[in-house]
């Protein structure tokens, strides 16, 4: 496997596939006690942002005035 000038390598889409990552997910680089270097994949890490779980609909019965007084801290 060829690392690129970027320190980039494609994992093969067996290992994929087995440790189920899909684009977006977060892995892990771990080192063992023995030397070696392990891949993990990070559970939580395919929502595709770090955001998504903020996402959603407003609630709030504001204006838009309103809610750039409180943003301003004007009374």
């Amino acid at each position: 496997m060829r690392v690129t000038t970027k320190g980039q390598v494609t994992i093969p889409l067996k290992i994929r596939k087995k440790l189920k990552i899909a684009p977006a997910s977060e892995v892990a680089f771990i080192e063992g006690e023995d030397g070696r270097v392990y891949i993990e994949k990070v559970n939580g890490g395919s929502t595709g942002s770090r955001f998504a779980k903020l996402r959603g609909a407003a609630t709030v019965k504001m204006t838009t005035e309103e809610i750039m007084a409180l943003t301003r801290m004007d009374t």
